[in-house]
């Protein structure tokens, strides 16, 4: 029982360190809206552009969790053999 409350903060904490660093990555993306009292003119082309699929933020942000994950559950079956 004690293994699976241990478990539940660990994976509190993942989600925890996940969460914040997303909100942080979202508060860093905010634009210049103007607020300042300044006016802004923006101008703007647009143009198509194919990129690959592994240099978009959100698959290296995919596979960074999923290595997190994978290292620690690699950790934790070596604290258990071992006790």
């Amino acid at each position: 029982m004690k293994t699976i409350s241990m478990l539940k903060s660990k994976i509190n904490q993942v989600f925890a360190l996940i969460l914040f660093t997303l909100m942080s990555g979202f508060t860093f993306a905010q634009g210049n809206t103007g607020s300042t009292g300044t006016d802004v003119t923006v101008n703007s082309t647009t143009t198509t552009t194919t990129t690959e699929w592994y240099t978009d933020p959100k698959y290296i942000i995919i596979g960074v969790v999923v290595l997190i994950l994978i290292v620690v559950l690699l950790t934790r079956n070596g604290r258990r053999d071992r006790g």
